[in-house]
């Protein structure tokens, strides 16, 4: 039996744990692993060499970003391997934003209040280096308001990102829209999304979304960790940020991490021709989750589009009023089910959720966040046992609190 604040509970070390935080990451697909195994074992070579060890691994390489720009609907030279979404986001401002004050081009940078850390602290990093950067307001829901971008535009823009949708509360944003209008405005100003949560659930058709810059993950759909791409549209102005070498055709210096590009190619076709059913089984799910939560656990607010089609297929996330998100994670844990609060890079943060400050979530709710997110190998049995767990979790946590503390009412805003 475990413990929990003197009260037992069941021994769940051997019961069938339910994974709902595939927003943090995503275990790799058997045939992503297999198809990356060539390249940890007889095609180890250095793809920029010569001989006969390197031609195998290029020929890897080469074939990883074909794939890639088929699924992105650009050419195959406008694929850039990266470590990762940290590293493509970054890579993406500060390429950008260096090339273009170079040029004598400008210097003001647009984003939103909403975006990854990956965004936010490279645009803190770029304002200290003497750019000016304006963060665009969202709504109740997590959606960027266009007026704002609208009216934020300028003489001096030179880069606009957003992201494509919302790693906390899965709000997809209107990126079409946004591209057209701020190519109306000035052709020159280069547009990125951060896709690295939309990857494997949204098309990424570049040239639908009217982007110049777009960031993917291969770990957030069923690939290996540290490996991502940037794609850069043919002649963006662009400087290399890291140093040292030829590859990527002058972008990014460094020995390309082959098994790596080739998992990212792998996990990325696979969710290109699985779309459909994969996002039909998880839109079931998500829905029950969405309609059943709040109605069982009192002091429950929705985060995030209440119109589900606007939010991510698999992305369910909620609030709970005078509650901490992390006991209802430990109690969570303790009963078999891995959840979140939030982005994952900032589970030691103590400060509530820069999204749901933005977004306006009233103070009796910042620090009660839940977020669940599903996978291709989650059930409805997974749901039940989270719907059966939930509700008595959140009531002895609530019988713990001070008195007065936990005030409750039901609703899907606060």
């Amino acid at each position: 039996m475990h413990t929990m604040n003197g009260e037992q509970r069941p021994d769940t070390s051997d019961q069938h744990r339910v994974y709902l935080d595939h927003a943090a990451t995503t275990a790799p697909d058997p045939r992503v692993i297999t198809a990356m195994l060539p390249y940890l074992t007889s095609a180890w070579g250095n793809p920029s060499s010569i001989y006969a060890e390197a031609r195998e691994a290029r020929k890897g390489l080469d074939a990883a970003r074909r794939t890639v720009a088929e699924v992105l609907g650009c050419k195959p030279n406008e694929v850039v391997f990266t470590s990762g979404g940290t590293e493509s986001d970054n890579l993406a401002l500060r390429g950008v934003a260096t090339a273009a004050r170079a040029a004598g081009r400008g210097d003001h940078i647009i984003t939103t209040h909403i975006e990854h850390h990956a965004v936010l602290h490279e645009c803190d990093a770029l304002a200290k280096d003497g750019f000016r950067i304006t963060y665009l307001p969202v709504d109740g829901e997590g959606c960027v308001r266009l007026d704002a971008l609208r009216g934020a535009l300028d003489a001096a823009t030179v880069l606009v990102s957003i992201m494509y949708a919302n790693n906390e509360v899965g709000t997809m944003q209107p990126i079409a829209e946004a591209a057209r209008m701020v190519k109306a405005h000035d052709p020159h100003i280069a547009f990125h999304t951060d896709a690295v949560q939309a990857a494997g659930a949204l098309s990424l058709d570049v040239d639908a979304l009217g982007v110049d810059l777009l960031s993917i993950a291969a770990h957030k759909l069923y690939g290996p960790k540290g490996a991502g791409a940037l794609y850069i549209r043919g002649r963006t102005p662009f400087l290399a940020q890291q140093l040292g070498g030829s590859q990527e055709r002058n972008r990014r210096a460094g020995t390309e991490n082959v098994a790596g590009a080739v998992g990212l190619a792998t996990a990325l076709r696979l969710a290109h021709d699985e779309l459909d059913a994969r996002n039909a089984r998880l839109i079931a799910m998500r829905d029950r989750l969405l309609d059943e939560v709040p109605r069982r656990v009192p002091g429950t607010i929705i985060t995030g589009p209440l119109d589900h089609t606007r939010r991510l297929p698999n992305s369910a996330s909620f609030a709970f009023e005078h509650l901490e998100g992390e006991a209802v994670l430990l109690a969570l844990d303790l009963e078999g089910i891995a959840a979140s609060s939030g982005s994952a890079c900032t589970t030691a943060s103590l400060e509530p959720s820069h999204v749901l400050v933005a977004m306006g979530v009233s103070e009796a709710y910042l620090r009660g966040s839940l977020r669940l997110t599903l996978g291709t190998g989650n059930t409805m049995d997974d749901i039940d046992r989270l719907l059966d767990v939930l509700p008595p979790a959140v009531a002895r946590i609530r019988a713990l609190a001070p008195e007065g503390a936990a005030r409750s009412g039901t609703g899907a805003r606060p």
